[in-house]
């Protein structure tokens, strides 16, 4: 998902590097039927953005789960949340 999001910032123009950009992925593990089993995982994205390309930012964030090929893949079995905190 990091990679998609990145890639999606770099096709508008906007600068991701690791000075700016930060991921940290979280998962939630359960157990079912003695199994451990991945429930959840959040994604938190820290990005260093000029004010007037937040908006841009915001709009790739709320779109680019959609066109994951991970994201895509754990749909259905894995709750997946992201959230964007803009610098």
């Amino acid at each position: 998902m990091a990679g998609t999001f990145a890639g999606a910032l770099e096709a508008r123009q906007i600068e991701v590097d690791p000075q700016r950009y930060d991921v940290e992925a979280t998962g939630e593990i359960e157990t079912d039927d003695g199994v451990l089993v991945i429930k959840r995982i959040r994604v938190d994205y820290r990005l260093a953005v000029p004010d007037e390309r937040r908006a841009d930012a915001e709009r790739v964030h709320d779109i680019h789960a959609r066109f994951c090929p991970v994201a895509r893949s754990l749909a259905g079995a894995i709750e997946i949340s992201t959230h964007l905190e803009l610098l």
